[in-house]
């Protein structure tokens, strides 16, 4: 079987990548909802927070791939 050590570690690398760029949207996007809220717009501030909740789903998810490349397996 051939060693994909170098594309697991440049895999985990791009989506390490992506995952940062996953938390810096969220970061805005929360501080969007806050503000939406605090200016009366509750029902933007309720979907802001659902997509939030999906980011957060699948930012686990893609941890968890992040670390099976980097293990190998």
């Amino acid at each position: 079987m051939p060693d994909n050590t170098e594309a697991n570690v440049a895999a985990a690398d791009v989506l390490t990548l992506l995952l940062h760029n996953q938390h810096a949207l969220a970061a805005a996007i929360e501080e969007m909802a806050l503000w939406t809220k605090a200016n009366g717009s509750s029902e933007t501030h309720d979907n802001a927070v659902t997509a939030l909740q999906t980011l957060d789903a699948n930012a686990s998810a893609i941890t968890a791939g992040i670390l099976k490349l980097r293990m190998g397996r």
